[in-house]
Order: structure tokens, then sequence, then C-alpha cells
């Protein structure tokens, strides 16, 4: 038998039946407003160590046969791993632990994410290594796990993408997209800034983001994906000259930081504005461009690189734009002047 101390919240004393049954029988008695000296109290005794319970924090379980089916899991819990356990989906009942700090569901056949994981305000590490993952919901990259995500691990899934969001989750410090599907990162990935650890080895990707120059990683692994070759010479055309209308307006509201909001523009031009690209020369550009692939060095964003390929390269190609027949001029002289330096 088991109660809680009101004095301790969150311990547990373990207790003697018969004892108990006498201490609920005299405040049966005394809500009666029984004489004391009638009541059946025996002498006050500070609890043993041995009997005093503390709260568990946490569960390792690593197999379908010690899940847990008809029994709560410990509200006090901080750890909770459940692996090898042929999950198709997250228990409700773990939503509910409202005190996770490090989740591990892998090695299960998960297909989804509930977007009330987002509910798990103290969550810091969340691992889905190897599960059926298709995609990482917008919606949890706009939850509380803004605040608290440090680790995630999604490796080994079927992603081919994952949400423009995704760059809201700004507190992550580990990201693990190995084995995957993706035939691009995202967007703004520039913008995790406290990201150090970074791994999408044999993934599906041509190129890296614009945006992944501005990366600040101690390692990173990109081995194993099918890089094309890059050929400053032969640029993709996007440039509508001269400039419509909607194009110099949207350029002149992220050039000069003015607010907008679906309140103030319809929500597809906000979409657009949140994609914008960036020139070489700082300006923005949306719709009209000239967009080519250069080779980079990844030891310029990351201070351990893990080989590439198998030829030892430490390169690959990343995306670059130009809002301008001028910007793009000027990047082609310099090129051609350095490769004729080499």
């Amino acid at each position: 038998m088991v109660c809680t101390a009101r004095n301790r919240p969150g311990v547990c004393y373990r207790a003697n039946v018969s004892n108990l049954k006498t201490f609920l029988s005299a405040l049966r008695l005394a809500h009666q407003q029984t004489d004391v000296a009638a009541l059946p109290l025996s002498a006050l005794v500070p609890a043993k160590t041995s009997e005093v319970e503390k709260p568990k924090t946490k569960m390792i379980i690593t197999s379908k046969r010690d899940y847990p089916l008809t029994k709560s899991f410990p509200y006090s819990l901080e750890h909770l791993q459940a692996s090898y356990c042929k999950l198709a989906r997250i228990d409700t009942r773990v939503l509910c632990l409202k005190k996770l700090r490090k989740l591990d569901l892998s090695h299960n056949h998960i297909k989804q994410l509930p977007a009330t994981i987002g509910e798990l305000v103290f969550l810091q590490e969340l691992n889905l290594h190897d599960n059926h993952l298709e995609s990482f919901s917008s919606a949890l990259c706009s939850s509380t796990l803004q605040k608290s995500l440090q680790c995630l691990d999604l490796s080994q899934n079927k992603i081919k993408a994952l949400p423009i969001q995704f760059c809201q989750l700004r507190e992550l410090v580990n990201l693990n997209l190995d084995d995957n599907e993706l035939i691009r990162l995202p967007f703004k990935i520039g913008q995790l800034d406290h990201l150090r650890f970074l791994s999408a080895a044999r993934n599906k990707l041509p190129f890296l983001p614009s945006n992944f120059r501005k990366l600040c990683l101690e390692n990173l692994d990109l081995f194993g994906n099918p890089f094309e070759q890059p050929n400053p010479l032969l640029p993709n055309i996007q440039l509508k000259i001269p400039l419509t209308l909607l194009e110099c307006a949207a350029r002149a509201t992220v050039n000069y930081r003015i607010p907008y909001g679906c309140q103030l523009l319809p929500s597809h031009l906000c979409k657009d504005l949140e994609v914008a690209k960036t020139c070489q020369c700082g300006s923005a550009c949306l719709s009209s461009f000239i967009q080519l692939t250069v080779t980079m060095n990844l030891h310029h964003v990351a201070h351990t690189v893990v080989l590439v390929d198998n030829m030892g390269g430490t390169e690959a190609p990343i995306i670059c734009y130009f809002c301008s027949l001028g910007c793009y001029s000027q990047f082609l002289d310099r090129y051609l002047q350095s490769s004729a330096d080499h």
C-alpha cells in the first residue's frame, strides 16, 4: 500500500496495510466527532528511509512484451525509452507525461507524429531513429518545441523533405537525418544558429541550399549523397527584365524589413516572402533571379567534416542566386579569374 504525504509533495511512503486501515478508521471516527480518547491511535513514529519511495524519473522498455498495456506510466517520468515495441503510433499516455525531457521511440513502426508532442514543454531530446516516418509536421515546428528541443534524431526513416517551418526549432544543437530520402535540406537551415552537429548521410541531396553557408558546426557528415557536378557557366536564368511591379514591391518589403502578415497581404504572397532568396550582394529576389551551383569546401562551415565520397573529397555543390545580370557578371569575372590563377 502506498500513500503520498501532504508535506512532501511527490514523495510516497510504503504503509503497513493493517496500520493504514487503523488510521483510516480513526479518521472516520474523528469525522463523526468521537471522543479523542476512544480513537485507536498508535504512537507517532518517523518513516524509515526504506519506507520512502522516490518518484520514478526513468523507464527503459526494449521489447513489446515489457510494454505496459493496462498500467499507466508514472507521471514523474523525465526519461522514457520504448524501443523495439512495434509501436505503429505514439501512445496517448506518453503524451500526458508533461515532465519528459528525453523521449526515445527508436526502432518502432511509427508513421506519423501527433501534434500533441508539441505540448511536452520540457522535451529536450527526441529519438525517432528507425521508424516509418514520411514527414515531419509543420505544426510541431510552431509548437513549444521551438524553445526546448535540442537533439532530434530522424535517421533511418522515409522523409523526402522537411517543412520550411522546420528552422523555427532554433534551439537544435544536434540533428541526425541519416538514411532518409531527402531531396533537399530546409531552405532556411542557416537560421539554426545553435546547431553544432549535423548528419545527413546517405540521402538523395543533389546540392545544398544557399542558406547553408550561415551554419557554424563542429561536426558535419554528408557522405553518400548524389551531389551534382556544379557548372557556373550554365546558369538557370529566371530573370525577367524589366522587373514586374510585384517583384519590385516584394524585394523592397524584404530589403527594408517592412512588416507584413496575413492581415495585410494575401496568404500566398506571405508564403512567397518567407522563401525570398538572397543574392550574393545581399539583396532579396523572389521569382526573378539567376540560379547556379558552385563548389563549397565544407570546412568553411564545420570544424570536422566526414568525407563526402570515397575519393576523399570535402566539397559539395551549393546554390547561388543573383538578383541581376550585373551581380552575375561580377561573380563570373571573379570565377574566371580564379580558374585562370589555378
